[in-house]
């Protein structure tokens, strides 16, 4: 067990942490959260033993054994597979013991400490991970040094994994993975044994993971139950009720101090004023209910649109000699929000540079429209960010014209407000760095905006195409549905051509075939009604907010005065129209799903 009592951090002048408390259990998974600059980073250098407290008591139990993520990898000629392997320090230990016995009962000895450790299987483990983390077998001799910042990272992670630990802390661990490495990533840590402490942003992630919040706010840690889902529902309920009762106080204070004010100077009421005065110094002052604001941005589009924005036809795309995805045909036109799935290496990444132009098609066709503008973000581009200029400068280099005002008040829309624009962006946390990559994008007004895994979080689509067996085709289904397609994808796989021999079985063959004939089936007959059911959880959401907000106005009690009767009863009527729709769509949702579930 950790437990923290009354600890107080800084760094600097800046307090992090105020006679905060907290008691963590073995085998907890917890996500920590927290603003930006609140001390996530430097609560984990505490606990790695990178940073002492400046008061309070911290215990964390002396034989625990930590690992942590680290967020830089120098260029190495180490191979891969060897850094991952390096994560193990015991293994590595007793690997250096056996090559350096002096004697045959030296040998045996750390042949006996090897069999202990498992070390046998460590490799084993190491190339499993690295497969999990999107390395392909091809990679794993290649030196470190031939891989890119974001794939430096994962080899980061991989070390982390592999290290046998009671405590493990993990800082933004999905910045850099796709979907299907985050997916595997999130399957492994729910079968860690130990205990997990996480910084994330990814809202899916943190539901899939953690079963209790760590929230760190206002130099405080509070612990809640449940993963992020359950966190803001108890939160918000303590909002309200802090609300309340900050309200409550304050008309209360406001009676006192209206009473004193009449009545201190009268003899027959000094007692009583006196009285109240003393009541007014013994109450401890409840605070407002502050919910933190996140920052709100949008990306401006071009002033311009053409119809398609942009067409490519019989396209074979890859690199010369090597063709990913033979005769493509796709349109993209305004208005569509797509979200590309694939596994590792099927040519997602490829199809979205070639769109860009980063690298040219090998043959075919492509048509781009009269007003075609592209934004294109991936993660790689973090690294040819100017670290030595700011925000400020940057967008300058790009629109010369622009008012210092209106750079700044862009800056701000992606949360570097005031100086922080001005800033060098060199001591900047990789999600900074992110973000200011992401406003550099929209600062161009493209209107075709292309984004290589900004985020996990894929709930801005309305259609999904899949990348998988040299193929781009429209996927019918949701997130759900495409996990378990990876699954089961070795079914779903084109079956090579075989020459038939004396071990082939032709039968099987046909089996497969037969089978994967009638799962596309079933897979078209069901994509319209899931289609519907995803149009009418839209709908319901839709109807939820609209409805939460007229309660909202409900709750003014000024609402209540005779002068307003007739707004009251309009939101009455509202109120009621929109329960007897949202029952509607409801009912319609579970007939839906009763379908769905009744052919799955």
């Amino acid at each position: 067990m950790i437990e923290f009592n009354q600890v107080s951090l800084q760094r600097g002048t800046h307090p992090l942490l105020s006679k905060a408390s907290l008691r963590i259990h073995d085998g907890q998974k917890m996500a920590l959260i927290g603003p930006n600059g609140a001390g996530k980073s430097s609560l984990f250098a505490l606990l790695n033993n990178e940073l002492q407290i400046d008061g309070g008591d911290l215990y964390i139990p002396p034989k625990w054994r930590i690992a942590h993520m680290a967020q830089e990898v120098e260029a190495s000629s180490r191979s891969a597979l060897d850094y991952a392997i390096d994560g193990d320090h015991t293994y590595r230990l007793i690997e250096k013991g056996i090559a350096n016995a002096a004697n045959d009962a030296d040998l045996t000895r750390w042949l006996d400490e090897m069999d202990k450790h498992q070390g046998y299987q460590v490799p084993v483990r190491a190339e499993q991970l690295l497969h999990g983390l999107g390395f392909a077998q091809s990679d794993l001799q290649r030196p470190v040094s031939d891989f890119s910042g974001g794939w430096r990272i994962r080899l980061n992670l991989a070390q982390a994994l592999l290290m046998p630990s009671d405590l493990l802390l993990l800082d933004e661990p999905t910045n850099h993975l796709d979907l299907e490495a985050t997916l595997w990533l999130e399957q492994w840590l729910k079968n860690y044994s130990g205990t997990l402490l996480f910084i994330s942003h990814d809202r899916d992630f943190i539901d899939g993971v953690a079963d209790h919040i760590v929230h760190l706010h206002q130099h405080q840690l509070t612990m809640y139950p449940g993963n992020y889902s359950a966190y803001e529902r108890i939160r918000a309920e303590k909002l309200a009720q802090q609300q309340t009762l900050f309200e409550k106080q304050q008309t209360r204070v406001a009676e006192i101090e209206q009473f004193v004010a009449r009545f201190r100077a009268k003899a027959s009421k000094a007692k009583q004023a006196q009285s109240r005065i003393k009541e007014l110094e013994r109450m401890e002052l409840i605070a407002p209910a502050h919910v933190d604001s996140p920052f709100h941005f949008k990306f401006p589009c071009a002033d311009k649109m053409s119809t398609p924005l942009l067409a490519i036809d019989h396209a074979d795309l890859g690199y010369a000699g090597s063709v990913l995805l033979p005769k493509v045909k796709i349109s993209i036109v305004p208005g569509h929000r797509i979200g590309l799935l694939g596994p590792n290496g099927a040519g997602k990444s490829t199809l979205l540079k070639t769109l860009c132009e980063e690298i040219p098609m090998v043959n075919g066709q492509r048509n781009s429209g009269e007003h075609l503008k592209i934004g294109y973000f991936a993660q790689h581009q973090l690294e040819s960010l100017d670290v030595n200029a700011s925000g400020a400068l940057i967008l300058q280099r790009m629109k010369p014209t622009a008012s210092d005002q209106e750079i700044r008040n862009f800056l701000g829309g992606f949360g570097f407000s005031g100086d922080k624009a001005l800033e060098i962006i060199e001591p900047f946390s990789g999600g900074e760095k992110a973000r200011l990559a992401l406003a550099c994008v929209a600062w161009q007004k493209p209107n075709l905006l292309i984004l290589d895994e900004p985020t996990n979080q894929k709930s801005t689509v309305d259609e999904y195409w899949l990348v998988d067996h040299r193929k781009v085709q429209p996927f019918d289904g949701d997130l759900d549905d495409y996990h378990h397609y990876l699954n089961q994808r070795d079914q779903f796989a084109p079956q090579t051509d075989q020459t038939s021999s004396a071990d082939s079985k032709p039968d099987s063959g046909i089996d497969r075939k037969e089978q994967k004939r009638l799962d596309a089936e079933k897979r078209q007959r069901l994509a319209p009604i899931r289609k519907q059911q995803q149009a009418a959880e839209k709908q319901m959401e839709k109807l939820q907010n609209t409805l939460a907000a007229i309660e909202e106005k409900m709750g003014d009690s000024d609402l209540y005065d005779a002068s307003r009767k007739d707004e009251l009863n309009k939101l009455i009527q509202e109120q009621g129209k929109l329960k007897a729709e949202l029952e509607e769509v409801e009912m319609e949702w579970m007939e839906l799903t009763e379908q769905l579930e009744a052919d799955a």
